[in-house]
């Protein structure tokens, strides 16, 4: 019974090993969005990011997709655009809004070389191209679920820890989700952004950040 039960933990230990390093692999292969770490506090960051690219939907259900806003961006990248280009997908999904709730905009980062050469109209309703601004942000990573619930949480975390160090931030924050639905809570990576009113130490010198 006793090696049957050490049988076991060594299969759970060698199936949790094997799912972190294909979930790290598989996040690997996407192009992310760029930024540059100007500070950095545990699971808290201050960075600067540059003008991006999305492609982008309104969620009239959730967050998740459930209402057809995930596919809505998959076809537009699967090639339902003007130019009938296949688009690579790209990390991470920014959503705007309430994190779970309805009135929710989910968007795609559009690929460096795609957003310089220019990025192609969608074909249909639906779907829109914008110009997600630069700036400067305060952002916490966390692993879970990304619901209304823990966005909450974190956003909460996050503005406390802004107030402490005497950051202003934008009434509104956007959520990021960097893995597909079927990874594990525990090996996700979600992020709470909170657009900075105020630079944090102009002194600061930004170094590459961690992608």
């Amino acid at each position: 019974m006793k090696k049957r039960m050490i049988y076991l933990a060594v299969f759970l230990v060698l199936g949790i090993v094997g799912m972190a390093t294909w979930t790290m692999t598989a996040r690997a292969g996407y192009e992310s969005a760029e930024y540059k770490v100007i500070e950095s506090d545990g699971d808290i960051e201050i960075r600067e990011y540059p003008d991006l690219m999305l492609v982008s939907t309104r969620s009239e259900l959730d967050a998740q997709g459930r209402d057809g806003s995930f596919m809505r961006l998959f076809r537009y990248i699967s090639g339902a655009n003007e130019a009938d280009q296949k688009i690579s997908m790209t990390t991470p999904v920014f959503m705007e809004g309430e994190t779970g709730e309805s009135d929710v905009s989910m968007g795609f980062v559009m690929p460096k070389e795609v957003a310089v050469e220019g990025v192609p109209q969608p074909k249909g309703g639906g779907v829109e191209i914008r110009k997600r601004k630069g700036g400067r942000f305060a952002v916490i990573r966390f692993s879970g679920r990304l619901d209304s619930k823990l966005a909450k949480k974190q956003e909460a975390k996050l503005r406390e820890w802004m107030e402490s160090h005497e950051l202003e931030g934008e009434a509104t924050a956007e959520a990021a989700g960097y893995d597909p639905p079927f990874t594990p809570g525990p090996l996700r990576r979600n992020e709470i952004l909170v657009r900075i009113k105020k630079a944090a130490d102009a002194a600061s010198q930004p170094i590459q950040g961690e992608q």
